[in-house]
């Protein structure tokens, strides 16, 4: 069982424009199906489970797409935070809260409070997330802290990551029938698998992240190497 999966939750636009609905109804609907997913990761316990929910890039859609997208995540937190407390869930955010209304980033910060103690599953919302921006934000913050250079390693950089404290991903899954990373988790996810579905996320089922794990458990996991442990610093 991986014990970190990712997913790229992509196509909710076009799924609202099949049916001939605005994209915001897209983004709606997908919100609901987070619910869904995080209670079967729990189930067939997966440990962290980090969700894209918002881009750093998402920022030039136009703006009423935006703002309905920063509504419903304000509305979802509203709505979900207390079952998934009541769940077990621990809420955790990535990104940056930069350029969010001060009430939503307070909710944001009410709700990892909460839930903070929380062990049954970790959920991460990556919102307002990229990963160069991430690594960017490292660097910076590595410079300010005047680390010197032969002390740089994997492990320092780790700590100065947004998901300092958490296993790299094991599985990264992307809905949608896209066959690209998009800035996600770039130094995560240096030995993680993928898996790609054509499903659209709002249609993506607990049954299919199922079959998404069945495939993962099918494979060998080499981490460069030709055994299938993970890399020691030597190794890397």
């Amino acid at each position: 069982m991986p014990r970190h999966v990712a997913i790229i939750m992509d196509g909710n636009g076009r799924w609202a424009t099949r049916r001939g609905l605005p994209r915001i109804a897209g983004h709606q609907a997908g919100t609901e199906n987070i619910r869904r997913i995080t209670y079967k990761a729990a189930e067939l316990g997966i440990q962290y489970l980090t969700l894209w929910a918002f881009s750093t890039e998402n920022w030039r859609r136009p703006r009423e797409e935006v703002e309905g997208i920063l509504q419903i995540l304000s509305e979802a937190i509203v709505r979900e935070t207390g079952e998934l407390h009541r769940n077990g869930a621990q809420l955790r955010h990535i990104g940056s809260l930069e350029g969010l209304d001060p009430e939503l980033q307070r909710q944001i910060r009410d709700a990892i409070e909460l839930t903070k103690k929380n062990d049954r599953i970790v959920l991460t919302i990556a919102f307002n997330y990229g990963g160069r921006a991430e690594l960017i934000q490292a660097i910076r913050r590595m410079i300010e802290d005047r680390i010197p250079p032969e002390q740089v390693t994997e492990e320092l950089v780790d700590s100065y990551l947004y998901t300092a404290g958490m296993p790299e991903p094991d599985l990264i899954i992307r809905t949608s029938g896209e066959l690209r990373t998009s800035n996600f988790l770039l130094w995560q996810a240096a030995y993680a698998e993928y898996y790609f579905t054509p499903t659209l996320w709002p249609d993506f089922t607990p049954e299919e992240l199922e079959q998404a794990i069945t495939d993962y458990q099918q494979r060998e996991r080499r981490f460069g190497g030709l055994c299938a442990s993970p890399p020691s610093d030597s190794d890397r």
